[in-house]
Order: structure tokens, then C-alpha cells, then sequence
């Protein structure tokens, strides 16, 4: 995070030793946001795992209870009557090898990619683009699915998707800081607890290291996980 003339004033006026209470934590954020536009509540949670060991990467996607606050654009691959269910259910676009050769092109205009399994071996042709990018679908995460309405309207309603980088940290928007402090803390708290589900078996000890919540033009604060379980 660049530091502002503005941040360094709240740095200033901030104990960034301190672990805080979530509560207290976003009320913080929420009384010291300087920004014109809304900004998202952003959480970072260190994770006890060796990211080099496949076993340990923790992926997961997860309906936030008071949604995300974010306009996502989903896109589908199918095609005849799966199409039109996808266009029916609020699909921001829907296509078939049309879509891919965009894909191939690097036009990628959405957030989050879903496919019939029939249409999943034409998608493979662009997976080296699709995967980096975290969108390849992947039948795990509902991504992959015959009920293209469900998973739209799940997309569209507030759904994120997660997973740890090489650090072993996973960052995640979710919800906007203008969100009830309630609405937060309950977001706040239904990632975390998916998250602590996800917990490989080969993991010992402690799981969860550390859990940081920040705006995005703010200042990280740490806050106690004790209080979101």
C-alpha cells in the first residue's frame, strides 16, 4: 500500500501493534475512509500450510449471506436449450466456440467462467490463458455444473472464490465498507469459518496464523480469529 499524505494521518492516529476485536476493527476502517467511491472490506488470512505440498492448497468457493456488493459478469459456455437457460438466469454473456476464440484472443470481459460438462474438452483449448487467471471452471467449485441457473444466479447473488497463494495467505473482497457493521461481521464471519472447514488432514498445529482485514485504500489491522468462530 502506497502511503497517502492521508494514510500517514491515520497511520498516525492508529495503534497498527494492537489486535483488534473485528467490530472495532471495521468501525475503524469505516471512520477513517477519506476515498469518493466505496471501497471493499479486504481480508488476508495466513494459513499454517506449506504451499508447496499439493495436499495443503486450500481452495473453496463460498455464498456470502449479505452478498459482495460487486457487479460480477459471468460467462457461460453451452449451448441450445443450456444457453438459454444461462441467458434466462442473468448470464452477462453466453457463447460457444465464439467465446472461446475471444478467450484465445485474450478478450476476457468477465469475472467468473462457467461450462456444461459437454463443452468442458473445447474449453481445455484455452486453459493455459483461462488457468493463471483463476478462471478455468472447475466442477469443485460449481463451476462445472448441468444447473447453469443455480450457479448463475449463485454468481450473480454474492458467490466468492478462494484460494491460498504461494505465501500460504488467501486475500478475499467481501462486501462493500459502506455494508452494516453487522453485515460485515456475518460476511466476515462465514468466510472464516469456510476456510477452517477446509483444513487439510496433513496440516498440524495451528491452522490459521493470522487474520487481517483492511479497506482498499486502507491500512491492514490485525484482528482476533477467536472471535469469529
Amino acid at each position: 500500500m502506497k502511503k497517502t499524505k492521508n494514510n500517514k494521518k491515520i497511520i498516525a492516529s492508529i495503534d497498527l501493534t494492537k489486535v483488534y476485536e473485528p467490530i472495532e476493527a471495521i468501525k475503524l476502517l469505516k471512520d477513517n475512509s477519506y476515498v469518493k467511491f466505496e471501497e471493499t472490506l479486504e481480508v488476508a488470512i495466513n494459513l499454517g500450510i506449506d504451499s508447496n505440498k499439493t495436499e495443503q492448497n486450500i481452495r473453496g468457493v463460498l455464498n456470502l449471506p449479505k452478498g459482495s456488493g460487486k457487479n460480477t459478469r459471468v460467462a457461460v459456455v453451452a449451448k441450445g436449450d443450456n444457453a438459454t437457460e444461462a441467458k434466462e438466469a442473468g448470464a452477462d454473456i453466453v457463447g460457444e466456440t465464439d467465446l472461446i476464440e475471444k478467450i484465445s484472443a485474450n478478450k476476457i470481459d468477465f469475472d467468473i467462467l462457467i461450462s456444461t460438462p459437454e463443452m468442458m474438452p473445447t474449453i481445455g483449448k484455452v486453459a493455459k490463458i483461462l488457468g493463471p487467471r483463476g478462471l478455468m471452471p472447475n466442477p469443485k467449485l460449481g463451476t462445472v455444473t448441468k444447473d447453469l441457473k443455480t450457479a448463475v444466479q449463485n454468481a450473480k447473488s454474492g458467490q466468492i472464490h478462494y484460494k491460498n497463494d504461494k505465501g500460504g495467505i488467501i486475500h478475499a473482497g467481501i462486501g462493500k465498507l459502506n455494508f452494516s457493521e453487522q453485515d460485515l461481521i456475518e460476511n466476515l464471519k462465514a468466510f472464516y469459518s469456510s476456510i477452517s472447514k477446509n483444513k487439510p488432514d496433513s496440516v498440524k498445529g495451528s491452522f490459521v496464523k493470522k487474520v487481517t482485514i483492511a479497506s482498499t485504500m486502507g491500512i491492514g489491522l490485525q484482528i482476533n480469529s477467536t472471535s469469529l468462530r
